[in-house]
């Protein structure tokens, strides 16, 4: 079994045989690794591109804006149309094929015309095995994943991202805010930015790690299994049905079983291969 150095030393590698590289960048664990080591690597051969659109929250954006400063990374933003993708809006389980194939064949286009060699993402050896459609979609489309062909798993690259002084290595994951949909039911500019403020309030009032799921009028909230109870004092519950109202949800509800990533797969036929949208 390989070390975290081989690991490492083995994406430098990677990297360095790839020339240049427009890496797909949303200030996530995975995608600032990938952003820091090549820029290590490559310097001004290394461009970093954040896609924005109703669907990546603004907490993200400028958390991502922040890391790249820090950073001192070569990063651009463009901005990604999928809401007007039938396939993507109307929410089907291969959701995320289309909203990959309207992302890559931007990074694709900029990539040609900044004379970049390859487009890259943060998708990394965790990721196999399950059905992830984003993946199939971008094997389909020539784009590299060097974290995943170096080796590293998800645990490698917070362990690696510690080591290599990245402020965020324990970042709680994120996930496009689409994935708080059931399969099936439309996806809207209005229902992204209900979800978005929901989770935004909670975030500001602490929470570790949020997701509220939009199951049409009815916002249903989970967040860690130990931090349910700080929902639940008088006045503090109180305050929240009185802003998710003010959102627009009529019914308020509190999951039982807690933040799961995934959770909208259980709708899903058991046995079958799911896709983990987080």
């Amino acid at each position: 079994m390989e070390s975290l150095e081989q690991k490492y030393n083995k994406l430098k590698n990677i990297l360095l045989d790839m020339g240049s590289i427009l890496a797909a960048y949303s200030g996530g664990v995975d995608s600032a690794l990938l952003a820091k080591v090549a820029h290590d690597v490559l310097g001004d051969r290394m461009l970093a591109v954040t896609a924005c659109s109703p669907t990546y929250p603004k907490r993200e954006y400028r958390y991502a804006t922040r890391l790249a400063c820090e950073l001192g990374i070569n990063r651009l933003t463009i901005y990604s149309s999928e809401l007007d993708c039938e396939e993507f809006a109307s929410n089907p389980p291969e959701r995320c094929y289309y909203c990959k194939q309207e992302l890559f064949g931007k990074l694709k286009q900029l990539a040609a015309e900044k004379n970049i060699a390859w487009v890259a993402d943060g998708s990394n050896k965790s990721d196999e095995g399950d059905f992830r459609p984003g993946m199939d979609c971008a094997r389909e489309m020539g784009v590299r994943s060097p974290l995943r062909e170096a080796g590293l798993t998800k645990h490698d690259i917070r362990k690696l991202s510690k080591q290599l002084g990245l402020t965020g290595w324990n970042k709680p994951a994120s996930a496009c805010l689409s994935s708080r949909f059931p399969y099936g039911e439309r996806i809207t500019k209005e229902k992204l930015k209900m979800i978005e403020q929901a989770e935004e309030y909670l975030w500001d009032m602490g929470i570790s790690q949020v997701r509220v799921r939009h199951h049409g009028n009815t916002a249903k909230i989970e967040i860690p299994p130990n931090e349910l109870a700080s929902l639940l004092n008088n006045d503090i519950r109180e305050k929240l049905i009185d802003k998710f109202k003010q959102i627009g949800y009529t019914y308020i509800t509190l999951d039982l079983e807690g933040y799961r990533s995934g959770s909208m797969n259980e709708v899903l036929e058991k046995g079958s291969k799911t896709p983990d949208f987080s």
